[in-house]
């Protein structure tokens, strides 16, 4: 599988090949059937691409030049003069000026006409060049069909000849070169290769996207873009053997910065996939400290086979530094099973409970008694606190209709510990799962993306999407920051945690509470040494007009104070149930332990998080980790002062003052 690896752009090899005959043109021989073989055409010069010297920016502007019908020069040079190093150049087109009149008896007629193209490239960090400045417009016709002889085509074709002996003439080759930022090669080491399993499982390559005209170019053009204007964007891209696009990931900064804070457990999302969208996009999605959604990472896949889903899997996790999350939620997909399992071993693979209770019509919905069946199969899965239970239940709902033959429920019930609630108590999973049968799950991109929406299409609302996103965030922030709660009763943990949570999760919180007093009969049942085991009672709606009571099993350990639940909503949601508050009220205790306390859900999350995680163990000469700690440790400057006109104020002074700072440093450097 050949990798191509962005922070960049395909450009192309200095070692291109060229046909020398006659006028020294390019000639491009044809395959056996007599069709003369498409010529790729070089991407176009952009500001923002960058290159490993100043030979290969000069070849790239070349080899764009030889295939437009221009020759190529270097019009001007900056040097420093203390060392003598070139630091910035203009490379314009051959007609570039007008030549000095000359004063000779037959002169040689003017063959510039002061056309405007140019490129300037610049040196940056003393070791990589990048694009500065573009003009592509000519005031002069050019062509490819105009057969006419260049100097820079010249050098060209003499390189090409010395690299390869070969006598046979040769038909132009390019083949695909990666120019990498430093915030890419610090963090992986250069490009990455991840073929070192082809040999064992070869990719398909009849496979690939299937674009549309103006697809690639607004793909292309967006990553372009994001590279100038998002300083840590990262992205990367799967060609096949004739540099048809496979597969595409890419992740902005904010999106790798979240991931910093909020890894723990990942839902990827495959539902445009699954549906056969015409966009085949993957998302990978969190939960920030609102509970909101929020994007870690997406990508195009050409195939749903697991050496693709390795491939997205593996780009994900270069993005992130190789740091995997401890859970990862999907739909029922047996070929992103096999990969997770290959790539991320160490995570616990769930399925998500809301998509497969989703299908439950479409598989089950022509059977006889479809509704008895549907309320017997949810009974088992939201309403079973023990395994015990849920066996029961679901071999009685199989018996009584007479669905020992059903495929679907068949799979189900194998893969059981991969979804149903009471196998999953111990897994945390920060509110992403549904446990409930009114709970549901909204897909970060829903809105923005329909069947036939194209990938132009989809680029151009991604920024949209994102932006509404992250004004939805900042506007929580701001209103958990500056808003007093209201609260709804008079228990002691209410106001505890008032002051320490989100609104949002809050508000979620604040439902257990006032669901303690739908609990009652709250009894000691069991002591084993320190550990006390209560039952509390508690009626609950399991239809329109009709409760019932239930028991839940509290244990609770008297010398650390801590306390399970056999509901596991602490596991599910991350705070604690009713059940478990009513036995630490039972037992004196006025205040949460901190350990139920998470800081993920605090609101000031983000500014913690940085104390507790100082920058000692920054690496101090990798670009890739003083970028993500400084931008760690901005944001919350950013947020802070966007909390009024005077903070406004005062951040923007202090902004402005750091980067006159920067400039002075600057100057001392040149």
């Amino acid at each position: 599988m050949e990798e191509v690896c962005l922070n960049s752009e395909p450009v192309f090899d200095e070692g291109d090949e060229y046909d020398v005959e006659g006028d020294c043109s390019v000639v491009d021989h044809d395959d056996e059937a007599g069709e003369p073989r498409t010529r790729k055409e070089p991407p176009l010069p952009t500001v923002g691409l960058e290159f490993d010297s100043f030979d290969e920016a000069y070849d790239f502007y070349n080899v764009y030049a030889k295939q437009q019908g221009f020759g190529i020069r270097v019009s001007n040079s900056w040097f420093r003069s203390k060392r003598k190093e070139r630091y910035r150049a203009k490379l314009s087109c051959s007609s570039a000026g007008f030549k000095k009149k000359s004063e000779a008896n037959n002169p040689r007629p003017e063959t510039r006409t002061g056309c405007p193209a140019m490129i300037v490239i610049r040196l940056v960090d003393s070791k990589r060049w990048r694009i500065v400045e573009v003009e592509l417009e000519h005031n002069h016709q050019v062509s490819p069909q105009i057969k006419r002889f260049y100097k820079s085509h010249k050098k060209m074709i003499l390189a090409a000849k010395k690299a390869q002996p070969s006598p046979e003439p040769v038909t132009e080759v390019h083949t695909i070169k990666l120019y990498r930022t430093a915030i890419m090669d610090a963090g992986s080491n250069g490009y990455s290769h991840f073929n070192e399993r082809e040999g064992m499982n070869p990719v398909d390559h009849s496979k690939h996207l299937e674009l549309k005209e103006g697809d690639a170019h607004a793909v292309y053009n967006y990553f372009c873009r994001m590279k100038l204007t998002n300083p840590n964007f990262f992205y990367l891209m799967d060609l096949d053997d004739d540099g048809r696009l496979r597969n595409v990931f890419w992740a902005d900064a904010r999106s790798r910065a979240a991931y910093g804070y909020f890894c723990e457990t990942v839902a990827i999302d495959t539902a445009c996939l699954a549906n056969k969208y015409e966009v085949p996009l993957i998302s990978f999605v969190g939960v920030n400290h609102h509970g909101q959604s929020i994007l870690l990472g997406c990508g195009f896949l050409g195939n749903e086979s697991v050496d693709y889903f390795v491939w997205i899997l593996r780009a994900w996790l270069k993005c992130m530094l190789d740091c995997p999350p401890q859970v990862i939620i999907t739909d029922q997909c047996k070929p992103l099973q096999i990969a997770i399992s290959e790539v991320i071993p160490s995570a616990r693979h769930c399925y998500c409970l809301w998509y497969i209770m989703q299908r439950i019509p479409e598989k089950l919905g022509g059977l006889k008694g479809y509704e008895a069946i549907k309320r017997q199969l949810h009974k088992a899965v939201y309403n079973s606190l023990k395994i015990a239970e849920f066996e029961t239940s679901w071999a009685e709902m199989i018996k009584w209709n007479g669905l020992g033959d059903n495929k679907w429920l068949q799979t189900l019930y194998e893969e059981r510990q991969l979804w149903v609630p009471v196998y999953l108590k111990d897994t945390f999973f920060a509110g992403m799962v549904p446990i409930q049968e009114n709970d549901g799950v909204t897909a970060f991109f829903d809105g923005y993306v329909h069947k036939h929406t194209s990938f132009k299409e989809f680029v151009d609302k991604y920024d949209l999407a994102l932006h509404r996103k992250h004004m939805k965030e900042v506007t929580s922030d701001m209103e958990s920051a500056n808003s007093s709660y209201e609260l709804k009763t008079r228990c002691n943990f209410e106001v505890q945690l008032s002051k320490v949570y989100t609104k949002e999760i809050f508000k979620r919180f604040q439902s257990e509470v006032e669901g303690m007093y739908s609990c009652f009969n709250t009894r000691q049942v069991n002591v084993n040494g320190p550990i006390i085991t209560y039952i509390v009672k508690e009626r609950v709606e399991v239809g329109e007009n009709e409760k019932e009571v239930r028991n839940y099993e509290v244990l609770y350990e008297t010398t650390q104070v801590d306390i399970r639940c056999i509901c596991s909503l602490f596991n599910y949601k991350g705070y604690l149930c009713r059940h478990a508050l009513n036995v630490l009220n039972y037992n004196g205790v006025e205040e949460i332990p901190s350990r139920y306390i998470l800081p993920r859900w605090s609101k000031d999350f983000k500014c913690r998080y940085l104390l507790d995680h100082s920058s000692c163990n920054i690496d101090m000469f990798n670009p890739v980790h003083r970028y993500n700690y400084l931008n760690k440790r901005a944001l919350p400057v950013v947020e802070q002062g966007a909390h009024s006109q005077d903070c406004y104020k005062t951040a923007l002074q202090e902004l402005e003052e750091l980067l006159n700072k920067f400039k002075l440093v600057d100057d001392n450097l040149m």
